[in-house]
């Protein structure tokens, strides 16, 4: 049976399948002393020479457990896992794995902090990931500027951002007692595109200025987790973060 090799590295850890296209277009994946191409298929019953940055992997078919950590990100890390500015990262403090390679399921810009989902199932990642499994991430939102229903009209029905349309599957305010200036909001989308709250709201004259993930799917961020510190779900939770999008065992 012969799989993608975008599909075989990312379940063994070496990153979401769109981080494995990267790395094929740099041409840093080998098979056989060739450079890989993307969509180039390999027999995984058989699997040959890989290597990365010149570095073989180990491709061994084991069976494994799939576990799944929550990260509460603090602002000021980065969500890469080597950073040439020598930044935090937020891989820097996660437990340390003897088999495969947490997989960040998507990311959050430098100044947003709040729930992140890693996982050591390339297979899961990519599914929680994937824009046509619309899963859902909510957010605390504080917002600097003049608002009013037609921008918050806007904002659900969608406005033109710098790789598409977007919108707010449901937006409203959490605090009625506020400064005219400085509001909180508690917002749901099913994507994750880079900046996108951000550019949301700059659209209709208004500035982030604070961005809180609390929510991914049916995660929600634990209010005792603190900054910086992670806690594995237990296998009744990553069973039903897997029935969320269908997982089939690899």
């Amino acid at each position: 049976m012969t799989e993608k090799i975008q599909k075989i590295l990312s379940h063994f850890g070496y990153g979401s399948r769109r981080k494995i296209e990267e790395m094929i277009k740099l041409g840093i994946i080998f098979i056989n002393g060739k450079k890989a191409v993307i969509g180039q298929r390999v027999d995984n019953d058989n699997l040959e020479k890989i290597t990365i940055e010149g570095e073989k992997i180990s491709t061994k078919k084991t069976h494994f457990a799939t576990k799944v950590i929550i990260y509460n990100k603090p602002e000021g890390e980065i969500c890469t896992r080597n950073d040439n500015q020598k930044r935090p990262t937020v891989f820097d403090k996660l437990p340390y794995l003897n088999i495969h390679r947490w997989i960040s399921v998507g990311r959050l810009d430098l100044n947003t902090r709040g729930l992140l989902l890693f996982t050591n199932n390339g297979n899961l990642a990519n599914k929680l990931m994937h824009p046509s499994n619309k899963i859902e991430r909510e957010y605390y939102i504080r917002v600097f500027g003049e608002i009013n229903k037609n921008k918050m009209n806007i904002l659900r029905n969608g406005v033109k951002i710098k790789n598409g349309y977007a919108s707010f599957k449901s937006i409203h305010v959490i605090n009625r007692e506020y400064s005219k200036k400085n509001k909180w909001f508690k917002g749901v989308l099913c994507e994750g595109r880079n900046r996108e709250i951000r550019f949301m709201w700059k659209k209709v004259q208004c500035q982030v200025s604070r961005l809180i993930r609390i929510r991914y799917g049916n995660i929600v961020l634990p209010k005792n987790l603190k900054l910086g510190h992670w806690t594995e779900l237990n296998s009744t939770l990553v069973d039903n973060l897997s029935k969320l999008v269908s997982l089939k065992e690899y």
